[in-house]
């Protein structure tokens, strides 16, 4: 089923499933009002039988009525569920017609200096974070974000595909887990909280005192109020101990409530997360990568999110403080908030180190769910082969990802040993710049372990690095000219210590004269040459190309050109092989009223 079709038939069907659930909704309405007026009914007509008929009607009334309204609760948390994921499809329904700008761009992740991260549009609107991304943490952001950063291990990249190509034939079960954290997003804020809170020191129960002061005081003031129903000890007694108990509570409270005031923050995302792993617990994974992250959420033969779960429930409790007529007799009575903070302190003692796994594991998920989606979507994408030797690369009808397929023009690569360079010449506007980011957000998303927008691609593992968007920094007093030089200082440090790097230069040395432009250029390439390093470089410096006189066994020449017809320019963005001889920098120029 082609993706689109896959999308419409499931709004379809989730639109009866909602119609249904709204209905069901109506439905407990009623039934509620009914048993209302049922508990009313009860009171007026049974009255005068005797107040044992009222009691006990009432109370399976209640109890009729209480599972009414759980059933609700849980209806209208089917009904949210539902309304998230008709949004979820039409999203990527708007996505496969190039409408992706709705997702969020990654601008926190966006580097101050990075390789290759601002040349090749990888974060910000339109870029291809933003094209690929479909996590709802800030853990999973954070997590794809480094996916298309740094290039994964030769065994990870392997791992990654195996996953993404079981993901995708999972759309609905991701599609289930996007929505789960649609409803609250899941923050670092959160991961932070919890994990200062595991950390810190125990309040109460490094004390054995408290672990049997716990029962003994309720005990106590429990047996007091007994004895004085039952008139065994006096009125003075009675309110001394209740006084004196209160006390108690109140400064168990004090201790308490900042406790409670961090934790409670965090509750909702708490749902949220066990939702999430439960979710991932109970799917059925058969790539390795999937199988083992499944694992994290399986110690000591139970399951992560019934841990989790608990801690909802006791920190649901502890909010009763909160509650002005129940928090009273319960703290006086039982100690309630001791209670409670006890049993939390138990349970962050038995999860000391491991909630950085819970959180670090759904980002992972959520990056490869991100993956997932991106292959389903683009069927007509393929798994590059990668190789450890250095250097290689092969590419057939490769595009850039970010170009509706419609107005792609694909183009191939073929660069097969190290210390060859691709001089790509050309006339403005012809194609060059667009051609180097094709080639290096394909060879970004192959290290990454994702599908790659070509018909085929053969890649060395390998370090992207590029020089290709330079800007001046005012703040740092950097001219465009010396913001280029750092970069290439970059690039000439790692081509000296023979690191595994591929090299995507566009118009080197823009910032300076020609003389000491051509001069540079020529000085570099050489020195490329020299260390074995390979590179694409893009150039308006048709002599540059001559260097193949020199170098044959290392200069690659390649060109796109134009056509000029009644000074129109046609571009067909189509890779030639050999030099660039067309040009059309003046026939520009004229077209805007410079008089040549």
């Amino acid at each position: 089923m082609e993706p689109e079709e896959f999308y419409i038939k499931r709004i379809q069907n989730l639109e009866i499933e909602l119609k249904k659930l709204q209905n069901k909704k109506s439905v407990f309405g009623w039934l509620r009002f009914g048993s209302i007026a049922a508990i009313i009914a009860a009171f007026y007509f049974l009255w005068s039988l005797g107040i044992g008929y009222v009691i006990v009607t009432s109370l399976v009334l209640l109890i009729a009525f209480t599972r009414l309204l759980i059933g609700d609760l849980k209806n209208k948390a089917a009904i949210a569920h539902l309304h998230y994921l008709l949004k979820i499809n039409k999203d990527e329904i708007k996505f496969l017609k190039g409408e992706y700008y709705d997702f969020p761009a990654g601008n926190q992740h966006i580097p101050e200096n990075h390789l290759y991260a601002n040349d090749l549009d990888i974060f910000g609107r339109a870029s291809l974070f933003q094209y690929i991304n479909r996590t709802t943490s800030q853990m999973g952001s954070s997590q794809l974000a480094e996916y298309l950063q740094h290039p994964a291990e030769m065994d990870t990249i392997l791992q990654r595909q195996a996953a993404v190509k079981e993901l995708a034939n999972k759309i609905e079960w991701i599609q289930d887990l996007q929505a789960i954290g649609n409803d609250t997003q899941i923050t670092f804020l959160t991961k932070q909280r919890l994990q200062n809170w595991v950390n810190e020191s125990p309040v109460f129960s490094k004390l054995n005192l408290w672990k049997w002061l716990r029962y003994v005081l309720p005990a106590t003031i429990l047996t007091i109020v007994t004895l004085y129903i039952f008139g065994l000890v006096t009125s003075g007694i009675f309110y001394f101990s209740l006084l004196l108990f209160a006390v108690i509570a109140y400064q168990i409270n004090k201790i308490v409530a900042p406790i409670h005031e961090k934790l409670s923050k965090i509750s909702g995302e708490l749902d949220i997360l066990s939702k999430s792993i439960v979710h991932i617990e109970n799917a059925i994974f058969k790539s390795s990568l999937l199988k083992e992250l499944q694992s994290s959420f399986v110690q000591h033969n139970r399951n992560v999110s019934a841990d989790i779960i608990r801690l909802r429930k006791l920190l649901d409790k502890l909010d009763l403080r909160y509650n002005l007529v129940l928090s009273a007799p319960l703290n006086i009575l039982l100690l309630w908030n001791l209670q409670q903070i006890l049993d939390l302190e138990k349970w962050k003692r038995n999860q000391h180190q491991k909630i950085n796994i819970w959180f670090d594991t759904l980002a992972h998920i959520e990056a490869l769910n991100s993956f997932g989606i991106l292959h389903f979507n683009q069927p007509q994408w393929m798994f590059p082969e990668i190789i450890s030797e250095y250097f290689f690369i092969e590419g057939k009808q490769i595009g850039h990802p970010l170009i509706q397929k419609t107005k792609r023009v694909n183009n191939n690569i073929e660069i097969k040993n190290a210390g060859e360079l691709m001089l790509v010449t050309g006339s403005n506007m012809a194609g060059k710049s667009t051609y180097l980011r094709s080639i290096g957000v394909n060879v970004v998303l192959a290290m990454a372990g994702a599908p790659v927008c070509a018909g085929y691609l053969k890649v060395s593992h390998v370090q992207i690095i590029s020089s290709m968007r330079i800007t001046d920094n005012l703040a740092e007093s950097t001219s465009t000219f010396y913001a280029e030089l750092k970069k290439l200082k970059t690039i000439i440090e790692k081509v000296n210590k023979r690191e595994k790097i591929f090299i995507l230069l566009d118009e080197i040395l823009r910032g300076t004269n020609s003389v000491d432009r051509h001069t540079g250029s020529v000085a570099l390439v050489k020195q490329l040459i020299k260390h074995n390093a390979t590179a694409i470089i893009a150039t308006h410096d048709l002599e540059l190309a001559t260097l193949k006189n020199e170098y044959p066994e290392n200069i690659i020449n390649y060109h796109f050109d134009v056509q000029v017809s009644n000074e129109e320019l046609f571009f067909d963005y189509l890779l030639k092989p050999g030099v660039c001889n067309s040009l059309n920098a003046s026939i520009l120029m004229k077209k805007i009223g410079i008089e040549l």
